[in-house]
């Protein structure tokens, strides 16, 4: 049995799901015609589902540990080397002989993006893959599998951000969402969240969805944020943070990756939304993913620089509580 299976990690933030590699095509005039050539200036290559995550959380200055499979192939040393180049511990990552992590493309216009995959899912269940222990808080790509770790890491009291990634088979069966239960939060964007949920509003659906986590947030595009804390009844309707959309390619789990390290500070919620909110606005305004997500002493002079993206005084607390938002480091991987 591989011996990686009894290992944990002390990091701030525990990342776990599918690894992509990530070919993204940003700012296209629209989509592609049959037939047609389209070029881009603004391509990039970057390691992207659960790296998203990573990525964003280390940069925010989390300790940060991927978990997740890959492959013996060339892709998967460069996924693998890149996560390692941001900081991010890789000791949670299983090689898998013979397999090769999926690839996306990804083509950015009309302020959202379109995905086409080629590849195949992980052969291993990511239950296989989980520490037996993890962090102060995870993120995490849920499924049946995970139910029990889940449900057995809210009991220790880590904190689960949830994720269950989009249902290609437009059911949209709420039974999927018991694999968020002992979850802490749970961050769909607003099509999602209404579909699970069966109502027509954003609001309706972040209420629904509290009363199965103590913490359901909505992100609704240019339209901002909508988060319900249930153990405090406190209700947030955050404005959008104002930008240009270059590239939306990883901006949700973006988003989730700064609300998890606002988490580790006393931020009250509306703070920590708009945290979230903020490092998600820059990384879109910029073509290349999740690659392209902002450190934490590039808030205050972006903010500087487009004084027109949002209220200055809505970020005010930048100005005193940014060595809170961005936690010390803690240990490796053991």
């Amino acid at each position: 049995m591989d011996d990686r299976l009894h290992l944990s990690t002390d990091a701030d933030v525990l990342v776990a799901g599918m690894l992509f590699f990530d070919a993204v095509f940003a700012d296209l005039h629209g989509a592609p015609v049959l037939g047609e050539e389209h070029w881009t200036r603004h391509f990039a290559w970057t390691p992207g589902g659960i790296a998203n995550f990573a990525i964003a959380a280390a940069r925010l200055g989390a300790s940060t540990d991927a978990c997740a499979a890959v492959g013996d192939d060339a892709l998967s040393d460069l996924c693998r080397s890149s996560l390692a180049a941001e900081g991010i511990g890789t000791d949670l990552l299983r090689t898998v002989p013979g397999w090769s992590v999926p690839v996306s493309a990804c083509l950015g216009y009309d302020g959202d993006r379109a995905i086409v995959t080629g590849g195949t899912e992980s052969p291993v269940a990511l239950d296989d893959l989980l520490p037996a222990r993890g962090g102060r808080v995870a993120a995490l790509h849920v499924d049946a599998t995970t139910a029990d770790w889940v449900r057995a890491s809210g009991d220790r009291g880590l904190r689960v951000f949830a994720d269950v990634g989009w249902d290609a088979s437009g059911a949209w069966d709420p039974a999927l969402l018991d694999a968020i239960d002992g979850a802490y939060a749970f961050t769909p964007n607003d099509r999602e969240a209404m579909a699970y949920t069966r109502t027509d509003d954003p609001v309706r659906a972040a209420r629904a969805l509290a009363e199965r986590v103590p913490l359901s947030v909505v992100t609704m595009g240019g339209d901002g944020v909508v988060a319900v804390d249930a153990s405090t009844g406190d209700e947030v309707v955050a404005a959008p943070v104002r930008v240009r959309a270059v590239d939306a390619t990883g901006a949700g789990d973006v988003f989730c990756a700064a609300l998890a390290v606002a988490s580790l500070t006393d931020l009250p919620l509306r703070e920590r939304v708009d945290f979230a909110a903020l490092v998600a606005a820059i990384t879109v305004s910029r073509p290349g993913g999740a690659s392209t997500a902002p450190r934490a002493g590039d808030l205050a002079p972006w903010l500087a620089a487009n004084p027109a993206a949002a209220d200055p005084d809505r970020f005010g607390f930048l100005a005193t509580s940014l060595l809170s938002v961005t936690p010390a480091t803690a240990g490796r991987t053991t």
